[in-house]
């Protein structure tokens, strides 16, 4: 006779909720170094570099209005002139948006000659890696106010949007300074 013998339940790995947003700021920064990488090997030809920069324009556009749309809405918001929840829903329809601009400017930019032993455009990467890692905080912290309204806090939410506006204001200047 063949004896049964029930197995362990399996344990749930279950993960915080901060988990996948580090993963994806880890992955960030690996898109980060390989666009430095490749664009410090590459050397693009005229039509290439200018194919890159009207992209490159284009996602600024895109990524930055975006963000720009989920800031005014908030100040909106603080105000008085519209509720939270209306933050929220902003916020959450421009995701894409504003990574899609954000991935595009970074993949462009490779392209566009950066000279990679410039301190000033060490600084600009730098703050192009900020806003990334920023916008990553930013969906988590849409999360958690999605999840509990309730448990807003003003500081943290200023302080992403200062840093978002002082990231992407930062590396727009300094990527027109250093095309002159």
């Amino acid at each position: 006779m063949t004896r049964v013998v029930d197995a362990p339940p399996a344990v749930a790995l279950r993960l915080p909720s901060w988990a996948p947003y580090v993963a994806a700021g880890l992955a960030l920064t690996g898109l980060g170094a390989t666009s430095l990488w490749t664009a410090s090997h590459l050397v693009p030809d005229r039509t290439l570099h200018d194919a890159a920069l009207f992209v490159h324009l284009a996602c600024l556009v895109v990524g930055f209005g975006a963000v720009l749309t989920v800031d005014w809405v908030a100040l909106l918001w603080v105000a008085g002139r519209c509720d939270l929840g209306h933050v929220l829903r902003q916020a959450g329809v421009v995701h894409v948006p504003i990574w899609g601009g954000f991935i595009g400017l970074v993949l462009s930019g490779t392209l566009l000659e950066p000279d990679v032993t410039n301190p000033i455009t060490h600084a600009k990467l730098a703050l192009v890696l900020l806003i990334g890692w920023n916008g990553l905080l930013a969906m988590w912290l849409h999360a958690r106010l999605s999840e509990d309204p309730g448990r807003f806090r003003l500081g943290i939410s200023a302080l992403t949007a200062s840093i978002s506006q002082g990231g992407w204001w930062g590396a727009m200047a300094i990527g027109f300074l250093n095309a002159n």
